[in-house]
């Protein structure tokens, strides 16, 4: 089975990497990350590129050096879903890996992104040594699966309305904002937005029209600047 490589670059050293303390690695004990760190191989993908696909069996694990990433899963119907997004110091095929089982998903740039990719023997060895490294793996695995009910329930018992509200805030959670402190740090498709949203595109152009006559959103091509937070916020219906 082939891995989808983009562009071998230098490998950035683990120790000095950006997102070290935001990554699982950053867990891992002083020598374990030495072997992670000379075996490692990283890449540069261009945006749209796919870095692994759905159906394929997993040959290690990827930690996002720098970039954002789309986790989406091909429906009966052939339509994509988004359940997931990757940012820096996260790493993805986890649970792939752990289950020992075909990817879920299908990986995919959303914009140039450099991944390291770390070998399955050496990542399953240490993770079965490494108290702190499988302990922290641990509360990844618990954290999605906290996050994929919540998404279900929600799914269920809020209109779209509301969910597009919460998808807003969630992505401003996930990637930030531009320097202005308005617009969202990732450029998304209305039909990626859908999916997030578990819409209709149709749904979603229309619910991000009513958003900007509301004054709550400012909408230029792929860029959302959201303009009240704290109508958003509302708009969400969020509970504690």
């Amino acid at each position: 089975m082939q891995i989808d490589m983009g562009s071998t670059i230098q490998n950035p050293a683990c120790q000095h990497c950006k997102d070290r303390f935001s990554s699982i690695f950053c867990k891992a004990e002083q020598c374990n990350l030495e072997q992670i760190d000379q075996a490692k191989v990283c890449s540069v993908y261009k945006k749209g590129q796919v870095i692994f696909h759905e159906g394929a069996y997993p040959f290690g694990v990827y930690c996002i050096n720098d970039g954002k990433i789309k986790l989406s899963h091909s429906g009966d119907d052939g339509r994509e879903q988004i359940i997931r997004l990757v940012k820096a110091g996260d790493i993805m095929g986890y649970k792939a890996l752990l289950s020992n089982e075909r990817y879920t998903a299908t990986a995919t740039a959303l914009e140039d992104s450099s991944i390291c990719f770390v070998p399955k023997d050496l990542f399953m060895s240490i993770l079965q040594k490494d108290a702190s490294l499988s302990f922290e793996m641990m509360r990844i695995l618990s954290s999605e699966l906290r996050k994929a009910e919540l998404k279900i329930t929600h799914l269920a018992q809020k209109p779209v309305r509301e969910r597009l509200a919460e998808t807003l805030l969630f992505i401003k959670e996930t990637y930030g904002l531009e320097a202005d402190g308005h617009t969202l740090s990732v450029r998304l498709s209305r039909e990626e937005i859908a999916n997030l949203v578990g819409t209709a595109t149709e749904s979603a152009i229309r619910l991000l029209s009513e958003f900007k006559k509301d004054g709550m959103i400012e909408l230029e091509g792929k860029k959302i600047r959201l303009l009240d937070l704290q109508q958003i916020v509302k708009t969400a219906n969020l509970q504690d």
